[in-house]
């Protein structure tokens, strides 16, 4: 814990923060915040941080347990996480939460092979387990949408299944990315320069003859049969977004980006429509990056022309989405040192003068929630002018720590509350590495002071 200061500043954000003690009643000055809202967006500031996902749990638990929070859907791949979702709804031969998450080997698997994530999935196996027969599980779900050659297996796989004829035209549509042997860069580079025909016309068919399919495909009396088929529907509306993404991956950043978070907004969207019953609305917990999650007009990326999942939440439903960010001022995270390379345990440089971080960590305070709602004078305070805000994604580069993982940002527009953590771990893998085991050599490192 740091020594506070009395500026002005951290009187004000001190004067409206809920201390974090680690007890049940940690979260209520939250979720009087929450209200009734149906939809609640969890940040985080890095991709790697224990805390992050410890507390995402705790907060998440009490929405399922205490607010009827019927489902949780994350930044990973549709396929993977709903092979989690057949897990903890109990619709699976999987044995355990591990083998439930093996479906995740893509770069970068710490995301979600990693211990906290364990542990909440067995909490909600076993919360889901305690439910009579007959009532509502809470499931597990992925927004996003990287698995395109996977996506197209699970198409394949359901047409297989329930209609063999349109299995037969499915692939020779999606006989369009054969040449590409699997490999989803390779495509978008060939596409869009010109060096290959894309393969855009062929998804959007595919969609549309499974959708007009959909009536033969749905057994009316079966809640199973409906969920496999709008499993089946994401993922062919996932093959025709991803072809769209990745040949958009070499024209702009921009344009990528908001494909990317447009599609998983649109995934929010179609979840809450199809868990919706009459009598009951659905309410999802979204597990985010803040990049994501965050109001994107609120930061200069935004000015940049990106959008993201939290202005469109915003958008579309208004005051019935919450956005709440995470924040950390120093301490250890797990991430790379480049794309596809292995996970390492490395340190979490302090933050940044003129950074939200470094005004949070002079309060003294080493755990609190900040409502950034209402005139409290923390909000006013913080809304007086931009600040540095510090992201740490897939891959950490403290050398270049000013222009690889700050932005510019205001953070009581951005967010409706924020939780900082002042000095935070790493997530602990499931495969530990050499390079996350040993970690980074110490600050002070060769002198020792």
């Amino acid at each position: 814990m740091s020594t506070p200061t009395n500026s002005p500043l951290s009187i004000a954000i001190s004067s409206a923060a809920h201390l974090l003690n680690g007890t049940h009643n940690d979260y209520d000055p939250l979720l009087d915040l929450i209200g009734d809202a149906h939809f609640v967006l969890l940040g985080e500031a890095t991709h790697g941080t224990h805390e992050f996902y410890q507390e995402r749990a705790r907060i998440t638990q009490r929405l399922v347990a205490e607010k009827n929070f019927s489902a949780v859907a994350v930044e990973a791949d549709w396929p993977d996480a709903y092979n989690v979702n057949r897990y903890v709804r109990g619709t699976s031969t999987d044995s355990s939460s591990e083998l439930a998450l093996s479906g995740f080997q893509r770069f970068p698997t710490w995301m979600w092979r990693n211990r906290d994530v364990v542990q909440f999935i067995d909490w909600l196996r076993g919360y889901n387990d305690s439910l009579e027969p007959d009532a509502l599980k809470t499931g597990f779900y992925g927004l996003d949408l990287y698995s395109l050659f996977t996506s197209i297996d699970e198409v394949l796989g359901y047409l297989d299944n329930v209609d063999p004829e349109g299995a037969r035209r499915a692939r020779a549509r999606y006989a369009c990315f054969d040449h590409f042997y699997e490999d989803s860069q390779r495509y978008g580079y060939a596409a869009s320069l010109g060096l290959s025909q894309a393969c855009e016309e062929q998804v959007i068919a595919q969609l549309r003859d499974l959708r007009k399919q959909a009536k033969e495909y749905k057994d009316l009396d079966s809640q199973l049969a409906k969920d496999e088929f709008f499993y089946a529907e994401q993922n062919a509306r996932l093959v025709k977004n991803a072809e769209q993404y990745y040949r958009s991956m070499f024209q702009d950043r921009i344009s990528s980006w908001n494909l990317r978070d447009r599609h998983m907004a649109e995934t929010l969207s179609a979840l809450a429509q199809h868990l919706s019953q009459p009598d009951r609305p659905a309410k999802i917990v979204v597990w985010e990056h803040n990049s994501h999650i965050g109001d994107a007009r609120a930061t200069e990326i935004g000015r940049q022309g990106e959008w993201n999942v939290g202005q469109l939440a915003r958008e579309q439903y208004g005051g019935d989405a919450v956005l709440i960010g995470f924040t950390t001022y120093q301490g250890t995270v797990t991430a790379a040192s480049e794309w596809d390379a292995p996970a390492e345990r490395k340190r979490v440089r302090p933050a940044l003068a003129g950074s939200y971080e470094e005004a949070f960590h002079q309060t003294g305070m080493s755990r609190f929630m900040l409502p950034l709602r209402g005139k409290n004078p923390a909000a006013q305070a913080l809304a007086s002018s931009e600040r540095l805000e510090r992201a740490i994604g897939v891959i950490y580069l403290p050398q270049t720590e000013r222009q690889s993982h700050y932005f510019r940002a205001q953070l009581p527009q951005q967010f409706d509350a924020v939780l900082h953590f002042d000095e935070t771990q790493a997530v602990e893998p499931l495969e530990l590495t050499s390079g996350w085991h040993e970690g980074e050599a110490p600050a002070t490192f060769p002198v020792g002071l």
